[in-house]
């Protein structure tokens, strides 16, 4: 066995789980106590201030200076009665990660003393460099300021003794930079055109809350076993490997007793989580051998994507302890399932109605049908939006494979929700007044929806978009993602399409003489005739699913350059800047930024494929030739011609199948560097990701493909990459 994979795999003998620290008997003992939230803030804050932060919290006022200088005070004292040293604004740039920038409250004095000081000011904004962020060409990099700036809707929160306060980034001259600032524009729009819809049906109705879920799921390895990979450290996910004799196909993994070890580091993140707020509450075994699942409960949907990224944080900085590593990545083993983020997306009214939940009434019940209709209107009008919202070069991998939907956006509500759809679709007439025995059969239908559904919440494992019973799921978003990227798509894809819905049951209304519920009844019509096409059923997997799709005009885009066209589509550049989430300059930024991360990410894999191939593959192959060949020697000296064709005619295959798989391996990998080469001299983003996805990328199923056979020829002893059967089951 090679040293490297020895090494790796004797580290593994005898190792014990690390115990956790000792944690206060109940999770509710110490639940958000990292927080600078709701107990905090009414413990440290005057009741002045406290009132002006929750009203920007719950309606988006704006902080003067005055009580600004309050809260940063009250702050400090909450931080350094925790041992807090440092503050820092903490945001969310494109590069797809958490940015922060530690400043110490020590503040020297002229007669040699020193304070802590934290301003308003200090906590209002600050100015980092915006040009070494990615930017889409709307900062140069001899101009480099931005500006971070308090988010008050997301609480401060303490890690690692640092101060972190949540905040937004956007550069010198007002365009984001980041995924908060579109995020939180979207949910605006949403609560907005949501409250208008509501004051149709209850005049109580003053907010409308976006709720997110997310579930996460991720792989653990062995960080011994993780660095004897290079494909793996350096790319998130195996670039080589055969698949084991055994992989999840006796489907004994799925919800099973968790091992000691990820137990052991399950509770230490988690209980990390719990105290700065993140209510994480499930946890479990996923399909794929080494694969795991967390969730946490349902949140206001920027809180929720802050934690989600925090989330992310914590588990690889945890898992360090625990002597692992967590692969984010969407597909990091071939032959078994992926990991997904799955983006549970309601509605909240401030009266505590979920928007997307039936209720105990006809009038509840129309309500629900209303926002539940627009949905499916929404996502038909921008399915290709919705694709583009997940596209990413991790997500190619997955998308379409037998555990995630495919790249054809759908939506499953079923088979009892789509009867009532298409009840309503046939009883509605689209001219003249409906009878009152007309409405009043309608209404009675309608008012049966809650008794339908308790028996109807099944999922489609295979659908990018389910409803299941109270919420949409977005199934399709990549585990590694920013939820922020799906959010602001169909936040405001609901948002449009809400105006529109009001602007045309008005219209009814006043120019047709329609009463309320009929005007609502006759637009819901159409919209369910025209959204028929979005919405399916069947196995999503399946190649029929694949021609119906295109005989119904739906997209099928596999790859992600052509994805991302849908993002600078004029219809895209309209819904953003009508609902003022993006301008048109911030959109197209954001396209190429994605385009180039797509580009990066396979440039980054093809050279480390080719090393791997060249540098470890090759030679082992090789060497083990070599081997033979003089054991082939040694029995043709011993041998007669008859004796050693006999002998030696297995060797002599092997010694001819490692040669063929060596030649096409090496071919392949100087055509690929050539590939490379080529496309390096493209200036054009879009042309530049897609030379890759279509001239280079291809090589690295060839490469793959002779390098698996050799692993299964070549003395294991000598194989330098642990394998497969070795990193997919921890004890």
């Amino acid at each position: 066995m090679s040293t490297i994979r020895f090494k790796a795999l004797e580290s593994l003998i005898n190792r014990e789980p690390i115990m956790n620290a000792a944690q206060p008997e109940k999770i509710s003992d110490y639940f958000g106590k990292g927080v600078f939230g709701e107990t905090a803030m009414r413990e440290y804050l005057s009741k002045e201030a406290y009132e002006k932060v929750k009203d920007a919290i719950e309606h988006g006022s704006r902080i003067e200076r005055d009580i600004a200088d309050q809260v940063s005070s009250s702050m400090k004292a909450w931080a350094m009665n925790q041992g807090v040293t440092h503050f820092t604004h903490w945001f969310q740039p494109l590069n797809g990660a958490t940015a922060e920038k530690h400043d110490s409250f020590f503040e020297p004095l002229p007669d040699g003393r020193a304070i802590e000081v934290f301003s308003g000011s200090n906590l209002i904004q600050q100015e980092p460099d915006a040009s070494s962020f990615p930017n889409g060409g709307i900062r140069n990099t001899f101009e480099a300021r931005g500006y971070t700036a308090w988010d008050p809707s997301s609480p401060a929160f303490i890690i690692s003794n640092t101060l972190c306060i949540p905040t937004i980034f956007v550069s010198y001259t007002g365009e984001a930079l980041d995924f908060k600032t579109p995020l939180l524009k979207a949910l605006h729009a949403l609560d907005h055109a949501a409250v208008d819809v509501c004051q149709y049906f209850d005049k109580n109705v003053t907010k409308v809350t976006a709720t997110l879920g997310w579930e996460q799921e991720y792989f653990l390895i062995d960080e011994a076993l993780y660095h004897a990979r290079p494909d793996l450290s350096l790319t998130g996910r195996t670039l080589l490997g055969h698949s084991p004799a055994k992989g999840q196909q006796l489907e004994d993994h799925y919800f099973g007793s968790i091992p000691d070890r990820v137990t052991a580091y399950m509770r230490d993140f988690e209980s990390e989580s719990l105290r700065l707020g993140i209510p994480i509450r499930t946890r479990h075994n996923e399909v794929a051998p080494n694969q795991f699942e967390c969730a946490p409960i349902f949140e206001e949907a920027n809180l929720a994507v802050d934690h989600n990224q925090l989330l992310m944080d914590i588990m690889h900085k945890v898992a360090r302890r625990h002597r692992f590593r967590v692969l984010l990545h969407e597909k990091p083993f071939a032959g078994i399932n992926g990991s997904g983020k799955h983006n549970n997306w309601s509605l909240a009214t401030n009266t505590g109605k979920n928007l997307l939940s039936p209720g105990k009434t006809p009038k509840t019940n129309l309500q629900f049908l209303t926002f539940f209709i627009n949905t499916l209107k929404a996502l038909h009008t921008h399915a290709d939006l919705m694709r583009a919202a997940i596209a990413s070069a991790g997500n190619d991998h997955r998308l379409g494979a037998n555990e995630a939907p495919p790249a054809i956006i759908s939506a499953f509500i079923g088979t009892q929700l789509t009867n009532v759809l298409d009840e309503l679709e046939k009883k509605v007439k689209t001219t003249g007044k409906m009878t009152p025995d007309e409405k009043t059969e309608l209404k009675l239908g309608i008012g049966k929806i809650p008794q339908i559904l308790l028996d109807n919440t099944d999922r489609n494992r295979t659908s990018p978009f389910a409803f299941t019973g109270n919420k949409f799921e977005f199934r399709a978003v990549g585990s590694s993602a920013n939820c922020s990227s799906a959010m602001i798509v169909v936040n405001t894809m609901v948002a449009q399409q809400l105006k529109e819905f009001k602007i045309e049951v008005d219209g009814l209304i006043s120019k047709k003489k329609l009463d309320k519920e009929e005007a609502i009844f006759q637009v819901l019509r159409r919209y369910i005739s025209e959204s028929k096409n979005i919405r399916f059923e069947g196995n999503g997997y399946g190649d029929e699913w694949v021609k119906e799709a295109a005989k119904r005009g739906l997209s099928n885009f596999a790859k992600t350059p052509e994805a991302l066209d849908a993002f600078v589509s004029k219809q895209t550049l309209d819904l953003f800047e009508k609902n003022n989430v993006m301008s048109h300059r911030e959109v197209e930024a954001r396209h190429e930024i994605q385009l180039e991360t797509y580009t990066k990410k396979i440039q980054i894999e093809s050279r480390v494929i080719g090393d791997i191939a060249a540098n470890h593959i090759i030679p082992t192959a090789l060497k083990y030739q070599n081997q033979l060949i003089n054991n082939v020697q040694g029995l043709k000296a011993i041998f007669d011609s008859k004796a050693f064709n006999k002998a030696a005619g297995a060797q002599l295959e092997i010694i001819q199948e490692i040669s063929e798989h060596v030649t096409i391996i090496k071919n392949s990998i100087d055509e690929m560097i050539e590939a490379r080469k080529t496309a390096n001299k493209i200036s054009d983003a879009k042309k530049l990701a897609v030379a890759y996805c279509y001239k280079v990328q291809p090589f690295f199923e060839t490469i793959r493909y002779h390098a698996d056979k050799l692993e299964l020829l070549v003395d294991d002893e000598m194989w330098s990459l642990p394998k497969y059967r070795e990193m997919l089951f921890i004890n």
